[in-house]
């Protein structure tokens, strides 16, 4: 996009303020509609024109939904809010001197910002591991899953090597909080039931679906008693879970695992990525423009009401905000 863009409000009203808003996820998109009635012009800024429903992307990676299914186009959702415009755009930045959004190809000025970026899979610093155990963040990430789930079945089923069908039939969900608890359990439940009949020299239910996890217990963020019933659930799926079991290493035929002194081996070629995120990387831009600090996941310190210190008209939210 070389074209310099010149955005305008829907409506000119002399001393009516500009709220720009970086981001069409759950926390940008009730933002805009909360504003709906508010005396203010919105600008809502997204790298894609639709609103993504996150939580249903593992149904995506697994067969039960339609990309269609989970996302809206931002401008249908907005088209009845008079005072809000979507406009298609790349952030690359922000002058605070100036309040003014950077865009790949121009510029939009603000009188209140509030971003809303979301955050992305991390490896911890192993980002060479990505291209054999892809996250689950976005449609491209789940149609990929997907493709990798039913190509290892179909690989499995032409093979006749007993050791070679069992690293097919292997599938190792890495990390176990919500996304990889709901990814294992689906996986389990295609492996086990779906595809049971499917497949003429294979038995799809002699998949062995692992959940590795570092902490102690699977959904650590909640309290015990419901991590005990996921972890129970997930038994009853047929889902092996490791918790305690730290991976160490990620390769095309197999992940290595270490849980204390013991190092183990486990073959594999489905690997997929559920173990942490990162804030996105507009987190740094805002700590360069205005030496906010950030947290080691790359999240904007906010004060109480989610505004930065010492800029009242910058607001940071969602999984980008500590």
């Amino acid at each position: 996009m070389d074209k310099q863009l010149n955005t305008r409000p829907i409506t000119v009203v002399p001393g009516r303020a500009r709220v720009v808003i970086v981001g069409g996820g759950f926390g940008g998109l009730n933002c805009a509609k909360a504003f709906k009635r508010a005396p203010v012009d919105v600008v809502l800024i997204d790298k894609r024109n639709f609103h993504l429903f996150q939580p249903l992307l593992y149904q995506v990676a697994t067969g039960g939904l339609s990309p269609a299914n989970i996302a809206a186009p931002l401008r249908g959702l907005l088209s009845r809010q008079k005072n809000c415009q979507v406009l298609l755009g790349d952030v690359t930045g922000f002058d605070l001197q100036r309040n003014v959004v950077k865009l790949q190809g121009g510029e939009v000025g603000f009188d209140y910002l509030i971003v809303a970026a979301g955050s992305k899979h991390s490896y911890f610093g192993r980002n060479d591991w990505e291209e054999c155990a892809p996250g689950l963040k976005t449609i491209e990430n789940a149609t990929e899953i997907r493709a990798r789930i039913f190509s290892a079945f179909e690989y499995a089923e032409r093979e006749t090597d007993p050791e070679d069908i069992r690293e097919w039939l292997n599938f190792v969900v890495v990390g176990a909080g919500p996304t990889g608890v709901e990814l294992a359990g689906a996986l389990a439940e295609i492996a086990h039931q779906s595809l049971k009949h499917d497949f003429r020299h294979i038995d799809s239910a002699d998949a062995t679906i692992y959940l590795i996890e570092a902490g102690d217990r699977v959904l650590g963020m909640y309290p015990e008693d419901l991590s005990t019933k996921a972890l129970n659930q997930l038994n009853r799926l047929g889902v092996t879970v490791k918790t305690g079991h730290m991976v160490t290493e990620v390769h095309n035929d197999h992940v290595m695992l270490k849980c204390g002194d013991d190092v183990q081996r486990l073959p594999t070629h489905t690997v997929l990525w559920a173990a942490g995120v990162q804030a996105s990387r507009l987190g740094k831009a805002l700590a360069e423009s205005t030496g906010v600090a950030l947290d080691r996941a790359g999240r904007v310190h906010v004060e109480s009401d989610c505004s930065l210190k010492n800029h009242p008209e910058v607001f940071v939210i969602g999984d980008m905000a500590n």
